[in-house]
């Protein structure tokens, strides 16, 4: 459960930050506050870069809706809605700002410079261009329609922001708040916290030092985003979820002078791969990705490579390991892998009903091999290490499989 809402805590981290922030932001000088309202331009142009380096469109788009929110706000909502040039904006943003929102997180990733990212822009453009023509006649028909009230009720009329805006932002926080759960990945959660900050936006408009705050609020939850998925991209496997080798060997040119390394092997992985396909293959591979996750003991587990995982032990041997490790190949061998089959129900709960009943025969045990070693007077680095353990991992095959096997060990 952590883990699937890691990908939550730095955006809420930076909100929270932000709101500290905001009840400080009166005591800063003069030159202080004026390069307060740079800064949101500098970390839009930042998060741009960012974002059209790595080909993240969704949050181009995002940062281009922050920017015109910025430099709307600024210059018209300064003061409130009380002229009706700055009622016309904030209508307006109130629903551009969560219907972009919510069609941003309904989006899959295509890239900016693509067809596909090509039309995105031409369709905010779109809407950039009926905003200034609007703003151009003085037409407040439009957005006056739009964020009239839908029900006449004395509780939803108290609220700051306009009932359909509103609903679109609960859709859209939502939405975001399930992919990040499902796919815990960096730029998942951001999208949740930039929801958030744009219902700050468009709840307190007139609070000073709330436009030029939160706008630069949004940008950097993206800039740092991008930045955590660059990370992960070089040192996390994208399938497993686990530490990549790069990681691994970042973790080894720390390591003190006291560690255990256990190598652990997926048994009769190819057997897998050929019976059931490579899908149920990758299915097996995030099973025991699960598990070593878990593992106790103060271990950290990698992935190594193909079917084979490391774990690291530091400041402990091997025989204190080799409890832990033996809970894990347990918890691997019990684990009953549901193989769905081609005329299976999608729905879960039917599902479970089926395998219940006539796909009982279809689950599937996975075991795993694991040699361990450890650091000491005759494995002097950790390359030697992993090589014993490698060694080890082997006698564990050469034994019988499903077992764990100790260097050094007859």
């Amino acid at each position: 459960m952590l883990r699937n809402l890691s990908s939550l805590l730095l955006p809420l981290i930076v909100l929270l930050l932000s709101w500290l922030l905001l009840s400080r932001a009166f005591s800063l000088s003069p030159a202080q506050q004026e390069l307060l309202t740079l800064a949101p331009y500098l970390l839009a142009a930042a998060a741009l870069i960012s974002g059209y380096h790595f080909k993240r469109g969704r949050v181009c788009l995002l940062i281009i809706l922050a920017t015109v929110n910025y430099y709307l706000g600024s210059h018209y909502l300064a003061a409130g809605t009380v002229t009706p040039e700055a009622n016309l904006v904030y209508r307006a943003l109130a629903i551009l700002l969560p219907f972009n929102l919510l069609v941003i997180a309904l989006m899959r990733e295509k890239g900016i410079t693509g067809c596909t990212g090509r039309m995105r822009l031409t369709f905010l453009g779109g809407q950039l261009f009926l905003l200034w023509l609007t703003l151009h006649q003085g037409s407040q028909a439009l957005w006056m329609a739009l964020t009239h009230p839908l029900l006449q009720l004395s509780l939803l009329a108290s609220l700051p922001i306009p009932q359909l805006s509103l609903l679109m932002l609960v859709a859209a926080a939502g939405i975001t708040l399930w992919k990040a759960w499902q796919r815990p990945a960096p730029v998942e959660g951001a999208l949740f916290g930039v929801v958030i900050t744009f219902a700050v936006l468009l709840a307190w408009p007139a609070v000073p030092f709330v436009t030029t705050i939160f706008s630069g609020t949004a940008s950097l939850i993206l800039v740092l985003a991008i930045i955590q998925d660059s990370h992960n991209m070089a040192f996390r496997d994208d399938m497993t979820g686990l530490p990549s080798r790069r990681a691994l060997n970042e973790l080894l040119r720390g390591l003190g002078s006291r560690y255990a390394i256990a190598m652990v092997d997926v048994d009769h992985f190819k057997r897998f791969n050929d019976t059931y396909g490579h899908d149920v293959g990758d299915q097996v591979l995030k099973v025991v990705a699960g598990r070593l996750m878990a593992v106790s003991g103060g271990g950290r587990p990698f992935r190594y490579g193909g079917e084979e995982f490391t774990v690291i032990f530091p400041g402990k041997s091997a025989k204190d390991a080799a409890p832990h490790l033996e809970r894990l190949r347990k918890a691997i061998e019990e684990y009953k892998m549901a193989l769905r089959s081609d005329d299976r129900p999608k729905d879960d709960s039917k599902g479970q009903v089926s395998r219940n009943r006539q796909y009982a025969s279809r689950d599937v045990s996975v075991t795993v091999s694991i040699g361990v070693a450890e650091s000491g007077s005759r494995y002097t680095t950790a390359e030697e290490v992993i090589r014993a353990a490698d060694s080890a991992l082997y006698r564990a095959k050469n034994g019988g499989r499903n077992q764990v096997c100790l260097a050094g060990q007859r």
